[in-house]
């Protein structure tokens, strides 16, 4: 690990691992040539990573075979310390009934109401991690 601009640069080993701490990401995409994010629930599996969505969605229609940009973080603003987690990958639809029947198994739940069949996964092609580095006391004026 080292620093940069006040940032702690993270390993892949440590960034994988706070990449499956927290519940809802941020997936990044383009829709009709414009940047489009969306937050989403998903899961860590192996080298991949999964999201639920709807049928007909914007994300559906946009994540065949682009390449995406995954992000999750944890911010703690009382102490200002926190981290930030990014992945970048091709996203593709997951249709094949040996795979769609494995991966039903895992514990990857929408929290959305409405129906969310079609899984999403983005193969972790580049992941990279920063934290911000604890700072001394600001001194007040």
């Amino acid at each position: 690990m080292f620093e940069s601009a006040g940032l702690e640069v993270l390993e892949p080993a440590e960034s994988l691992r706070l990449l499956g701490d927290v519940p809802i990401g941020r997936i990044v995409f383009t829709d009709q040539a414009m940047p489009a994010v969306q937050p989403v629930n998903f899961i860590i599996d192996g080298d991949a990573v999964l999201i639920r969505t709807a049928p007909g969605s914007k994300l559906d229609a946009a994540a065949r075979n682009a390449i995406v940009a995954f992000e999750v973080d944890d911010i703690d603003q009382d102490n200002e310390r926190g981290w930030s987690v990014t992945v970048i990958g091709h996203a593709e639809m997951v249709t094949d009934e040996a795979e769609l029947a494995r991966v039903s198994g895992l514990p990857l739940r929408s929290w959305s109401p409405d129906e969310r069949n079609h899984l999403i996964r983005i193969r972790m092609e580049i992941i990279q991690g920063r934290r911000i580095v604890t700072m001394p006391a600001r001194l007040v004026r």
